[in-house]
């Protein structure tokens, strides 16, 4: 017994300077995702880098960013940082750096309005707004994205390399309020008023309405229906010049057949009214169609296929915004891509694709200035999220 008890003092001298320590040791400084988690604010971002080789692709295009006949290229890093309670004030900034950026700039920067000129700057504050949520209003003011199309700025929100002419035929962004109200669970009502398309400051007096509304009466089908109508200038964000009111209708449709397969589709018109002398108005329009069709192979292997027709009426969007370019004639143009990706991992997507575009008109251009009918193209991808 009097061993057992000198066994247990000795323990217990040894054991107390150890517990002391323990209970003195500070508690190890908290990471920033727990801070931030704690706060309310999340930040997520990806790097999309890829190489495109486009024949008959180094002059005139039907596409946004292609515009490289043989190039790598970083084309995209995103960054987005956000705190969007489901009660009260919050907001949101998002961040586009690399070649895409000099494409989707506001007025009064280069590039604006979709027109395909690249600004000098890779560097665009894509998103930045206010917003408040109380119940099922939902109230954003600042810069903030389109409701128009199937297809978005950001790359890592489509399944294909290569944007379609849809994307690059509706505004990319817009700056004014936004409301959205969520009438049910399936149905939600959006209304906003904003400078017009993609204009950081108004080049105009007039201002720009939008009504969308967003449907899911099935879990499988989702529809979404937007229109914007308001006085724009002619040519596009010019100020001084004469304006008339430019139209815009989207309807973007996506239907789960089964678990692997996905349908979706779109269809755009634009009108817009062009002033002319002694008060006469020319009005000009363009319109068009796209198919998606996504199948997951295996829970790592995607493809997709989408096929889409555009028709240019009298070169309004590619060929020019005066009245002198409505003496061309219509040119219609036609593509289909086959996208195929590898979901290596939650945060790491590559992605090769295969694109085909031809038109009525020789509006396409090899490096040797030759002309063509058609344009063939191939590309990489390597997208990473965090």
């Amino acid at each position: 017994m009097k061993k057992l008890l000198i066994a247990s003092a000795v323990s217990a001298l040894f054991a107390a300077p150890a517990t002391v320590l323990a209970q003195a040791k500070p508690a190890p400084a908290p990471t920033l995702d727990k801070v931030l988690e704690a706060s309310g604010i999340s930040v997520s971002g990806y790097i999309d880098a890829g190489y495109t080789y486009a024949k008959n692709g180094a002059g005139f295009t039907d596409r946004v960013f292609d515009t490289q006949q043989n190039s790598f290229a970083l084309n995209q890093f995103g960054l987005t940082v956000a705190k969007q309670p489901k009660e009260g004030f919050g907001g949101l900034v998002n961040l586009t750096v690399g070649r895409d950026a000099q494409f989707i700039h506001s007025f009064p920067e280069g590039g604006a309005g979709g027109a395909g000129l690249p600004a000098s700057s890779m560097f665009d504050v894509t998103q930045a707004f206010l917003q408040y949520a109380g119940g099922p209003l939902t109230v954003i003011a600042g810069k903030f994205t389109t409701l128009h199309g199937t297809e978005v700025i950001a790359s890592t929100g489509n399944t294909n390399i290569s944007r379609s002419i849809l994307f690059g035929s509706v505004p990319f962004t817009h700056t004014g309020v936004r409301a959205t109200w969520a009438l049910s669970d399936t149905v939600s009502l959006i209304a906003g008023v904003n400078n017009g398309w993609d204009q950081l400051t108004d080049s105009n007096k007039g201002k720009t309405a939008e009504l969308g509304v967003t449907l899911n009466p099935i879990k499988p089908l989702s529809i979404a229906v937007s229109g914007y109508s308001g006085k724009e200038t002619v040519p596009f964000a010019t100020p001084g010049s004469s304006d008339g009111t430019r139209t815009s209708i989207n309807a973007v449709v996506s239907y789960t057949i089964i678990d692997p397969l996905t349908i979706g589709g779109e269809i755009l018109d634009v009108s817009q009214d062009i002033p002319g002398v002694g008060g006469t108005t020319t009005k000009a329009k363009y319109n068009g169609a796209a198919l998606y069709v996504t199948y997951m192979f295996n829970p790592k292997l995607r493809g997709v296929l989408r096929a889409e027709s555009f028709d240019d009426k009298n070169g309004f969007h590619f060929g020019g915004t005066v009245p002198a370019a409505f003496a061309t004639s219509d040119t219609k143009y036609k593509e289909v891509t086959a996208t195929v990706s590898f979901l290596a991992s939650d945060s790491f997507e590559a992605r090769a694709e295969v694109r085909r575009d031809s038109a009525n008109n020789t509006v396409f251009t090899d490096s040797t200035g030759a002309t063509s009918k058609n344009m063939t193209s191939a590309a990489l991808q390597g997208l990473y999220k965090f």
